[in-house]
């Protein structure tokens, strides 16, 4: 979803484009500050006000925006971009109907409008799921604006949470155009999915440790087809993945990129190996913790709970904020709880085990855990990912939003109850409570914007049920005299 400054009217043509020009250019505090004198002397300007609105929504002062533009639309209920400015503030506070009315309000009146056909798909693809409706839109944007890489990647997003992956994963190339895309930089040809005997290929971390998680499961089928395979991750990764894929060598990213004739970012490699829904290899689990490590958290984890084998249960509630990029922020604030929201948890089983597996900031609330929840935090003892696997091996289950711990659990074969947020990821699908990627997956989806209640207690509902499997499980047989 995308905001940007209206072109100028004649009798604003210092202001407007002084204002513009400094947006475009990310010099946003000196753009505030001209539209804010040139509004303080021209209250009813209506352009200058829908730019300034679009300028807020950049920088996520979505309330703000939402008065300015609704002044903007009052004033000239004809201007189109002021209509569609407002559908993305709308959006983005996740006020779908509005936004959808608003984006419909800005085609009435501009038919050739890029931005509010492709907002308004994402409105629906993120509110209603309605797929096949949402990339008509998609479609009709990319018509319009061809060279438009947020239209084209909307379009993607829309197509991939669909299930339609040869197309989905095809359009979604366009991503690395996009500004907030860290493309990096290397300078040798795109592997294709073509054999490459007696070359090495680059195989390259692309988004957050979820992501590569995610993706390293092709890293095998990549493997099979030439000469050698190098991995560059982040160093949390490297240990983990190296185990789980002796077919390829794993190097950090801290060090140089090794020599290389071909190189993939990862969340391109579904495409280079023609991957669909129903090829997707391994949901059975692919990763590998280090048995050692398994033993030794056994033995932990036996001295520290209660006798009589209770369940165990890792808790994630949070993820990490990725400041640095507006779009993804605005997601976690969404895809996070807190501790205290999975209270109803403990409510409803009395008996499990918790187990933080929380880092960051937000592991703080582990000082004080719901009443009555039973709760162990080892994260301190946690320095990589494959310290993480080996622990969540020894758990029975992990209850997590949308982070890189439920991609360890669920690839190491864990069962995960996941939460995900109203506009889930598109890797989620839609309307599904089941993963293709993952089989112990388990989605509980918000109904509702920013209200986890209602997942939270189909949980407790399902936890009460499971404990009590688990409780028979454990009973010794009975036996007849």
């Amino acid at each position: 979803m995308t905001s940007s400054p209206a072109p100028h009217s004649d009798n604003t043509i210092f202001f407007s484009d002084a204002g513009t020009q400094l947006q475009r250019e990310g010099r946003l505090l000196e753009a505030e500050a001209v539209y804010r004198k040139r509004i303080g002397e021209e209250p009813r300007d209506a352009l200058t006000l829908s730019n300034y609105g679009g300028l807020l929504i950049g920088i996520c002062r979505f309330e703000p925006a939402l008065e300015v533009l609704s002044r903007a639309v009052a004033l000239a209920p004809q201007l189109a971009d002021a209509w569609c400015n407002l559908g993305n503030a709308l959006q983005s506070q996740q006020r779908y109907d509005e936004a959808i009315a608003a984006y419909s309000k800005c085609l009435s009146i501009s038919l050739e409008h890029p931005l509010a056909a492709t907002n308004l798909g994402v409105a629906l693809d993120s509110h209603r799921g309605q797929h096949e409706m949402a990339q008509k839109f998609h479609r009709v944007a990319v018509e319009l604006a061809a060279d438009s890489p947020e239209a084209h990647t909307n379009y993607a997003l829309s197509l991939l949470a669909q299930g339609n992956y040869p197309e989905g994963f095809a359009e979604y190339e366009w991503r690395w155009k996009i500004r907030t895309a860290r493309h990096h930089g290397f300078d040798v040809p795109l592997w294709r999915g073509e054999r490459f005997d007696g070359k090495r290929l680059l195989i390259h971390t692309e988004g957050g440790f979820g992501d590569v998680l995610q993706f390293s499961r092709f890293i095998p089928l990549a493997a099979k087809l030439g000469g050698t395979v190098v991995v560059r991750v982040r160093p949390e990764l490297q240990g983990l993945l190296a185990r789980s894929f002796p077919q390829a060598r794993f190097v950090s990213e801290k060090d140089p990129a090794p020599a290389h004739d071909l190189q993939c970012p990862v969340l391109s490699l579904p495409l280079a190996l023609n991957m669909t829904l129903d090829t997707l290899p391994s949901p059975e689990g692919f990763l590998k913790p280090d048995p050692e490590k398994v033993r030794k958290w056994a033995q932990h984890i036996q001295k520290d709970t209660p006798a009589g084998h209770p369940l165990k249960i890792g808790l994630v509630w949070a993820g990490a904020p990725h400041s640095e990029i507006r779009e993804a922020e605005v997601a976690d604030r969404r895809r996070s709880t807190t501790l205290a929201a999975l209270a109803p948890l403990a409510n409803s089983a009395p008996d499990p085990v918790f187990f933080s597996l929380q880092v960051g900031e937000q592991s703080s609330q582990t000082r004080t855990p719901p009443t009555g929840m039973k709760l162990i935090d080892y994260t301190d003892e946690l320095h990589d990912f494959g310290d993480t696997a080996a622990l969540i091996a020894n758990l029975d289950l992990v209850i997590a939003v949308d982070t890189s711990t439920a991609h360890v659990a669920a690839g190491i074969g864990k069962p995960v109850w996941l939460l995900s947020r109203y506009d889930q990821c598109w890797r989620w699908l839609s309307n599904r409570t089941d993963s293709p990627w993952y089989t112990s997956v388990r989605i509980y989806q918000q109904d509702k914007p920013l209200d986890w209640s209602g997942p939270v207690a189909q949980m407790a509902k399902d936890l009460k049920i499971l404990e009590k499997q688990h409780q028979s499980e454990k009973m010794p047989e009975r036996t007849d005299a």
